[in-house]
């Protein structure tokens, strides 16, 4: 005899979900049925409106195999106490975007509203005013099983939530997903700062930095949605396979505004095709290149040697050279754009001449001064004391005119850093030019001084330890006025000009108030391949907390000496691909042409980094210098040695293979034929 639904407390709340679902898309067909015809004044009005509803459309969308709630609170009732913020005795159901029916009544409430927080802070010591937590499992987008936490009942012990660890280790197939079903209370803290403050926060592998910063931009929106409507946010990342991997985040938050880009994207004023030596690269990136760089601009600032004659109708006005040195002069002491000072140089001319014009007894206004300010003698003086400058141009003669790098460069780069950024092939023109990234960084802040970069509401900068000072401002001109959230391991900076300290970094982005945060809980990395990893800690960044894992899956983890090399390699590939979740062949970039063609002898398909989305190709084939912020159920991991090697130094090389190794959520294997690196004995 099947139990009745009433008295079956799962049956009730598939019932819940069903009803919510419904609720959700009796809410999308309100949207699509609007009739805007009447209602705009405009065709760009009608445009911008009916853009509008389209993204509210987009972000009503009832994904099938995404739980649309995940949680439930029972507030307590509490008479004649003080309230708490949840009415007395409600139930609330927590999920990823607000749901409610006919009436206006809440089904769903969003992970975001303060009446949610509870089910991320709560707990026996700190009830909260909850009586009792539900959490809820779900296959694909089934519910199948909850389990309860009475916070507010003495008699009843702390345990570790079963659902909560599932779901932590739930296979990770195709792009990365969101964890509002799992944030844990420091992550929350994190995630729900505000928006004026900026934030940095130090986390090794696992620690969920990267969902963090993500969760932490859908709280912002949610919060401050009319003001960063306005301004504007922005998610950076190091290269586009690690944006590819984030982009179903936002979207499965029903966020689907926030833009992404990489730091080349963000600099992209002219076509990159060279590369630098690192030592040129790590002076380019220097903050001392920002003075060469200024120091260069001013000097096309000339003061005037002569006056200037302004012919109206019968009349000459002269405004004396003196005079005109003097306007000049408290323009460079305003300190503001060389573009915005340029800009207000013949309004200043103009100004002196109407002051003798009022002096002779005529009443000037507006029109003439402005009028004044466009006269041909004028402009001339412009055009002779502070000319236009193009920033790109700029920069190349820095880096193709030895003397003219050497005047602006004295006091602060050596000779022999000076020709290390000299180009060894000047070019004929900016087109001809072949500029490198860090060129492309350069033209940015030559940019920047002449005409003021335009700032966000909010940044998140993710990986941020491989970026240089000079990129570093790049990112800090997008956030001048707005804030940032920074996101690294220092343990994992791969770059010649890697950061060595987040108090530094915070200075060059102009954010030098930002907190200091550091998540040292591991979610992803299992215990035995962090702790295998973990040995590199000491020659790599010897003052950082190694993660410690808090899975209670051990995870597989494995070291094989191969005799009969990349056979041995797909042979591993071939053993994990029979286990469910993902597997990701890391490989040393040099290595990867010999692994592809073995997997191609073998049969074997896979797909790209960043490219895991069916799970019809569960393989992806990834070169270890694209492998940070990518995750795996299994990698394999050819030869650590070569990975090392790869690298321009030792340090650099173990930071890489650090990276590589921490890549796996469930399992490793690491094969090598010609021995490890000494660090991991």
């Amino acid at each position: 005899m099947s139990t009745p639904v009433h008295d079956d407390p799962l049956a009730k709340e598939r019932a819940h979900l069903a009803a919510s679902r419904s609720a959700l898309r009796a809410m999308r067909e309100d949207v699509e049925s609007l009739d805007i015809t009447d209602v705009t004044a405009n065709w760009v009005n009608a445009a911008v409106l009916e853009s509008q509803i389209e993204e509210r459309i987009k972000a009503l969308a009832d994904l099938s195999e995404t739980p649309l709630f995940f949680g439930r609170l029972d507030y307590l009732h509490s008479p004649g106490a003080e309230q708490a913020e949840g009415a007395e005795g409600e139930r609330f159901y927590v999920g990823r975007r607000h749901v409610h029916d006919a009436d206006g009544d809440p089904m769903v409430i969003d992970w975001r509203a303060p009446v949610s927080q509870p089910f991320y802070q709560a707990s026996k010591k700190n009830p909260l005013d909850i009586a009792l937590r539900r959490r809820f499992g779900y296959t694909g987008g089934d519910l199948t099983a909850y389990e309860d936490e009475h916070l507010s009942d003495p008699d009843e012990a702390a345990t570790t939530s079963k659902l909560l660890q599932q779901e932590i280790e739930r296979p990770r197939v195709g792009p990365m997903r969101d964890i509002v079903a799992t944030i844990q209370p420091e992550q929350d803290e994190i995630v729900r700062a505000g928006l004026s403050g900026s934030v940095c926060v130090q986390g090794g592998p696992g620690t969920g930095k990267t969902a963090v910063g993500l969760h932490r931009v859908a709280y912002l929106l949610y919060a401050h949605r009319e003001r960063l409507a306005r301004t504007g946010t922005l998610v950076i990342g190091p290269n586009r396979s690690f944006l590819h991997y984030i982009e179903q985040v936002l979207p499965a938050l029903g966020e689907l505004t926030v833009r992404q880009a990489t730091v080349d994207d963000l600099v992209a004023h002219v076509e990159v095709r060279g590369t630098d030596e690192a030592t040129a690269a790590v002076i380019k990136g220097d903050a001392r290149m920002a003075r060469v760089l200024r120091r260069a601009l001013y000097a096309h600032v000339v003061m005037p040697t002569e006056g200037v004659v302004v012919v109206r109708g019968s009349r000459r006005w002269r405004v004396a050279a003196y005079e005109l040195e003097e306007i000049v002069r408290e323009l460079l002491a305003r300190d503001i754009r060389y573009g915005a000072a340029r800009e207000a140089l013949p309004q200043r001319i103009a100004h002196a001449v109407l002051v003798q014009m009022e002096r002779a007894g005529e009443a000037p206004d507006d029109r003439v001064q402005n009028a004044v300010a466009r006269n041909a003698a004028v402009k001339a003086v412009v055009k002779t004391v502070w000319p236009q400058v193009d920033p790109a141009k700029l920069v190349l003669r820095l880096l193709t005119d030895a003397d003219f790098l050497a005047e602006h460069a004295e006091g602060l780069l050596g000779e022999e850093e000076q020709k290390a950024v000299l180009w060894v092939k000047p070019a004929r023109s900016v087109k001809s030019a072949k500029w490198s990234p860090a060129d492309a960084v350069l033209i940015d802040e030559a940019t920047d001084l002449i005409e003021r970069t335009h700032s966000l509401g909010h940044v998140v900068l993710d990986e941020a330890q491989d970026l240089s000072p000079m990129q570093y401002r790049a990112v800090g001109r997008r956030c001048s006025t707005g804030s940032v959230t920074v996101l690294g391991d220092l343990a994992q900076g791969t770059t010649p000009w890697a950061t060595r300290s987040w108090e530094e970094a915070l200075a060059h982005l102009g954010k030098e108030g930002a907190v200091i945060e550091e998540l040292t809980a591991g979610f992803r990395v299992p215990t035995d391949v962090i702790a295998y990893a973990s040995r590199l800690l000491p020659h790599i960044a010897p003052g950082l907390t190694p993660v410690a894992s808090i899975r209670e899956n051990p995870g597989f983890f494995e070291v094989r000496e191969t005799a009969d090399g990349t056979a041995d390699v797909v042979a591993a590939c071939r053993e994990l691909l029979e286990r469910e979740g993902s597997v990701g062949l890391i490989a040393a970039d040099a290595r990867v042409p010999e692994v592809a063609a073995a997997l191609g002898a073998a049969g074997m398909g896979h797909v790209g980094p960043g490219e895991e989305t069916t799970r019809a190709t569960r393989l992806a084939l990834v070169p270890a210098s694209l492998a940070k912020g990518l995750e795996y159920d299994y990698v394999v991991l050819d030869e650590p040695r070569a990975v090392v090697d790869g690298e321009p130094d030792e340090r650099t090389g173990l930071r890489r293979l650090y990276v590589c190794l921490t890549r796996a959520v469930s399992g490793l294997i690491v094969t090598h034929g010609s021995g490890l690196p000494p660090q991991l004995a």
